[in-house]
């Protein structure tokens, strides 16, 4: 397991939205914005319906996550967190961490998914395996 950086865990507990790669059944990969967020050494997304990525992942538990930072490097381009990664799905849940999650990214006034909403929905919970990409979080000077 890759140990986040402080840097990393911050950039994953902000507003920043992240791109989740699953592999689909011919091993194409499947790419979707999703909200994140850290519980303990796991990255969790919240899933209302077990779409395309959550069934990806029951079957390969391999993904990665992209994340756009807000700093710039060397030459002012955009820093960016790359996590690779195992994940798996855990049933219910998703309605409950959506509500902690929006609050960064909609907003604390906003209820989503809105209260009374009841499918468990599901979670996806993410060992960090490699963590790499361009900024404080790989440990690079250069």
């Amino acid at each position: 397991m890759a140990v986040l950086s402080p840097e990393a865990r911050r950039l994953l507990e902000s507003d920043a939205l992240v791109h989740l790669v699953t592999l689909n059944p011919d091993g194409s990969p499947q790419v979707t914005c999703v909200w994140a967020g850290l519980e303990g050494d796991e990255i969790v997304t919240g899933h209302l319906q077990r779409r395309r990525k959550v069934r990806n992942v029951e079957r390969d538990p391999r993904v990665v996550l992209s994340v756009e930072g807000t700093g710039a490097g060397e030459f002012g381009l955009r820093e960016y967190l790359v996590v690779h990664g195992s994940a798996r799905v855990q049933e219910g849940g998703a309605a409950e961490l959506l509500r902690r999650l929006a609050d960064d990214y909609l907003g604390p006034d906003v209820e989503f998914p809105p209260r009374g909403y009841s499918a468990p929905g599901y979670v996806l919970r993410i060992t960090p395996e490699r963590v790499g990409g361009v900024g404080p979080w790989t440990g690079d000077d250069a």
